[in-house]
């Protein structure tokens, strides 16, 4: 299975193999990356790292991680291309703004990114909440996207969102609060092991050192509000995405599900793509 992602990623990224964030110890982007932090009019200061040469591609990180998630996957598209790598308003080295957490207005701090570092066209990868943001990024800027690439997420609002929801092992979709920041202050390892332990490949990943660093993120001041703000914004994420869905997005798109993508999570990857699995579909090159 670890084969087949790396082929469907050759169709969105030809050359390069892609496959889903890879957790590390200590994960970090390459130190030759260079760090700066760009205003976003939208209200939020976005903290990103760029490095390699060539076309663009923009790596979008998803919930219980950062941006240094994308480090060995970022490392090799370096060799070929010019690689972004932002983190999402009010996690990691971002901002923690008041409000603008609903992902079109997140897709508005990408794109400010994009442009104030000099490019217009990209790639767009994506995991997790990060595909939110990127399937509104694409529904905003479709002319802007080469590629996109989504990886193991549903969209609020897309069928089947209602049926998703209601799934009590998603219960934190709906847990926020300031009674809910109480409740996990000082214990933010124990709330992000839960969702590591339910949502990992395997018990034994993250590992130790990569639990330990993205616990540390988290639990910065204001970090858990901030993240509890990305669920917060699922009602209006889930209005935006059924007036976005009236029109099909128009650049190629890939679903991709890790080896353990249970078959109710395929349906979801399929929905998310905006187009139907199986004759719609991208065939990748033979890799053997």
């Amino acid at each position: 299975m670890r084969r087949f992602a790396r082929r469907c990623a050759l169709t969105a990224l030809p050359l390069i193999l892609v496959a889903t964030p890879v957790f590390a110890a200590q994960p970090s982007l390459p130190s030759t990356f260079t760090a700066q932090t760009i205003h976003s009019p939208a209200g939020a200061d976005i903290f990103v790292r760029s490095g390699g040469t060539g076309p663009v591609v923009v790596l979008i990180h998803g919930y219980g991680e950062t941006s240094d998630s994308w480090g060995p996957l970022a490392a090799e598209l370096a060799k070929n291309y010019t690689v972004v790598v932002p983190d999402l308003r009010g996690i990691g080295h971002s901002s923690q703004p008041a409000g603008g957490y609903d992902k079109k207005t997140q897709a508005a701090d990408i794109r400010s990114v994009v442009t104030k570092l000099g490019y217009d066209r990209t790639y767009v990868v994506s995991h997790d909440i990060g595909i939110m943001v990127a399937y509104a990024y694409a529904a905003l800027y479709p002319d802007k996207v080469e590629r996109l690439v989504v990886m193991d997420a549903p969209i609020p609002g897309i069928a089947p969102w209602d049926e998703i929801v209601k799934n009590p092992k998603l219960w934190h979709f709906s847990f926020w609060g300031p009674d809910e920041e109480r409740l996990v202050q000082g214990r933010e390892r124990i709330y992000l092991d839960r969702i590591w332990n339910d949502f990992s490949g395997s018990p034994s990943q993250p590992d130790e050192a990569t639990r330990a660093f993205y616990t540390a993120q988290y639990a910065q001041p204001g970090g858990m509000h901030a993240g509890f703000e990305q669920f917060k914004a699922f009602s209006q994420d889930a209005a935006d995405n059924r007036v976005f869905e009236r029109t099909k997005l128009s650049m190629p798109v890939l679903a991709v599900g890790g080896e353990n993508h249970s078959a109710r999570q395929k349906r979801w990857s399929c929905a998310t793509s905006r187009l139907t699995c199986g004759k719609q579909s991208y065939p990748a090159p033979d890799t053997g």
